[in-house]
């Protein structure tokens, strides 16, 4: 061990191998990376992701597509604005099965990422007109996930049914139904 570290003290750089690499912000990587789990049984064909979402997502500068296995493929954007707006106009389909879409950063595993949640809107019917609030909505459609606080008022007033954007648990199966009592 001592004639190791001997050999490895006469070790040096020289002067071109010792200068010092400054990582700075301006210099790194612009790129948005979405990660999405398929939830289908079938292989994924990369091709035809490409061509449903291509024409559905319309992005300015189009986006590349890494597969990872187990049915999760990374979407790579150059442009952060377009990866947020397909986020928030989640839920997505392929080939009639859910993908779920996460932010995705190089510091992360890919067995670290969640898939369990995706954002639903969720509809209620038959509901008296004097019940249409956001209180009622809210405590109704906490039974199926967690109640999006960004929900408009509006967006509940549809007459004789209300509509909220609600966190599903994909893991857990959906609620279908709930009893109403009156006082």
């Amino acid at each position: 061990m001592e004639e190791l570290t001997k050999h490895w003290s006469n070790l040096s750089l020289n002067e071109r191998e010792d200068g010092a690499l400054k990582l700075t912000k301006d210099k790194s990587n612009s790129e948005t990376i979405l990660a999405a789990k398929f939830f289908k049984k079938r292989a994924l064909n990369i091709e035809a992701v490409i061509r449903t979402f291509n024409p559905l997502w319309r992005s300015k500068n189009g986006f590349e597509v890494r597969s990872a296995g187990n049915h999760i493929l990374f979407f790579v954007f150059d442009n952060k604005e377009e990866a947020e707006k397909i986020l928030s106009l989640q839920p997505w389909t392929f080939d009639k099965h859910l993908v779920v879409l996460s932010h995705f950063d190089n510091a992360t595993q890919i067995s670290e990422l969640n898939f369990n949640k995706v954002p639903l809107w969720v509809h209620v019917h038959d509901i008296p007109l004097p019940f249409l609030n956001r209180g009622v909505a809210e405590e109704l459609c906490s039974a199926v996930g967690e109640v999006s606080k960004d929900t408009k008022l509006s967006e509940m007033d549809g007459g004789h049914f209300f509509r909220v954007k609600t966190t599903v648990d994909v893991t857990i199966p959906v609620s279908w139904a709930k009893n109403i009592s009156g006082q």
